[in-house]
């Protein structure tokens, strides 16, 4: 089993050799505007892109809470899209992330890891907009990715 690894940086630029998949966290509306997506959309259009697609042909796919979708930005790269917040605002339901979905989805990011060979990558997930808790997080990734010893490195922004 590995240990999950922390650096500061940007997760849209993971760090090491070999295939990389980089993970974030969309909700459940078809949104994309605010957070770590608006860092992707700088480097590459197609997540987006395929997540409004994703989300716009919703009756005849699996998007929907829990679900993940995988998408290649480069010869050794991809982005998970992971849909694992209900809505995007806190209100009398509470914070939008599920913490369910977020393990689903990362059931399945574990999946495409291990076939791809490749590493992990992602920022806190959950806990920016989607108003998470890490400490309810972490143990997620560790029982659904390092368990079955696909490498994490978890990218916190700033200096």
């Amino acid at each position: 089993m590995s240990e999950i690894r922390y650096v500061r940086g940007d997760a849209t630029v993971p760090h090491g050799k070999g295939v990389k998949l980089i993970v974030h966290v969309c909700n459940d509306l078809g949104g994309w505007g605010k957070g770590f997506v608006l860092a992707l959309t700088r480097r590459w259009p197609e997540p987006e892109a395929a997540y409004r697609r994703w989300h716009r042909e919703r009756a005849g796919n699996d998007f929907g809470l829990g679900a993940a979708q995988f998408v290649q930005v480069g010869p050794h790269l991809w982005v998970a899209n992971m849909v694992g917040q209900r809505g995007m605002r806190t209100g009398s339901k509470g914070v939008p992330v599920r913490y369910e979905a977020i393990d689903k989805g990362l059931a399945a990011v574990a999946d495409k890891a291990v076939e791809l060979g490749a590493s992990v990558h992602m920022p806190r997930i959950g806990c920016g907009l989607a108003g998470g808790k890490w400490s309810r997080i972490e143990p997620l990734i560790a029982a659904r990715l390092t368990a079955r010893s696909v490498p994490v490195t978890v990218y916190d922004h700033g200096d």
